[in-house]
């Protein structure tokens, strides 16, 4: 294990800082370097090494793989869905560009393995809404979804085309008390727990029945190191793997955390984001992923809630 040298690029962002400290506890510190465009986040500080760069230069990021010896790349770095729709052409050349530079440089340096993350954006308004399947109809409406979709089947391609090793899930709405939300439709699942706690009241920006896949972050990042450390031979899908948690809508974990917060207010206010939810799936079916990896979730939405009121409050 001590001979893999990883890469973590968007370090700084919702799943980077918890993946980063996870691969730097199996990996050991020095091994996993963290980097983004943004500051380091305080939760990294002091835990290894940290490099400021940008995905988009390509030159930039190629000679750093090679001074460091990197055989290992966890691509992170996106624009997610809400702040997407705010501005579609960064969001395409970003999501797009950063990983077309990744799977290149892997090519040539032949790295061992490349992780980068698809989502649930990537079904549309004619995919099942119940339990959706791995191979469905997928017809994606927000640029974020788009470029993900585009970009599953640029993995396959490199993949199939040139031997790199790059595995992906479709990660659900993730919910995180360590890092900040990151611009998504589901951010109000972490949001509201803050605003309970504060303010003993939140506004939603979905309605109360808007049921949508969640993970709490746990499970996403033990899931993603579960695929990346399952052998080749077991991996079947090369586009991005199905994955799935928990399914509740506004009203549900509203419920939830009156049982903490008794006095707990919910009102709704629905914007632009809830066109984008009412687009997605409100369950997900992950059976392949069960098959060939074992996967497992840990949390439903009580055991959740009770840890995020427990982190939080610390």
């Amino acid at each position: 294990m001590a001979k893999e040298k990883i890469l973590v690029i968007g370090a700084s962002g919702q799943i980077g800082v918890e993946l980063t400290l996870a691969l730097r506890k199996i990996y050991g510190n020095n091994n996993v370097i963290a980097s983004d465009l943004r500051e380091e986040n305080p939760l990294l500080k002091g835990t290894g090494p940290y490099v400021s760069m940008d995905v988009m230069n390509k030159e930039m990021l190629h000679v750093q793989v090679i001074r460091q010896g990197i055989t290992q790349i966890y691509l992170l770095a996106a624009i997610l869905s809400a702040t997407g729709e705010k501005n579609p052409n960064l969001a395409w050349h970003l999501n797009m560009q950063g990983l077309l530079n990744v799977l290149d440089i892997a090519r040539e340096e032949k790295l061992s393995k490349v992780y980068w993350p698809s989502s649930i954006a990537v079904f549309g308004p004619t995919s099942p809404k119940m339990n959706c399947p791995q191979q469905t109809i997928i017809e994606p409406t927000t640029v974020y979804g788009i470029s993900k979709y585009a970009g599953e089947f640029w993995c396959n391609y490199y993949f199939n085309r040139y031997g790199v090793d790059v595995r992906s899930l479709r990660y659900p709405g993730l919910i995180s008390y360590k890092s900040a939300p990151g611009g998504g439709t589901t951010d109000y699942a972490i949001e509201i727990f803050h605003e309970a706690l504060e303010e003993k009241k939140y506004q939603c920006f979905l309605n109360e029945d808007t049921y949508l896949p969640m993970m709490y972050m746990e499970d996403a990042i033990k899931a993603t190191l579960q695929l990346m450390e399952a052998p080749a031979s077991n991996i079947t899908i090369r586009t991005s793997y199905n994955i799935s948690g928990m399914s509740f809508s506004p009203k549900e974990i509203s419920e939830e955390i009156k049982k903490h917060i008794p006095d707990f207010e919910m009102s709704y206010k629905s914007d632009y984001r809830q066109a984008i939810a009412d687009s997605w799936p409100q369950s997900i079916d992950d059976s392949v992923a069960r098959k060939d990896w074992g996967w497992q979730e840990d949390y439903n939405l009580e055991k959740m809630t009770r840890e995020m009121f427990d982190n939080i409050s610390k």
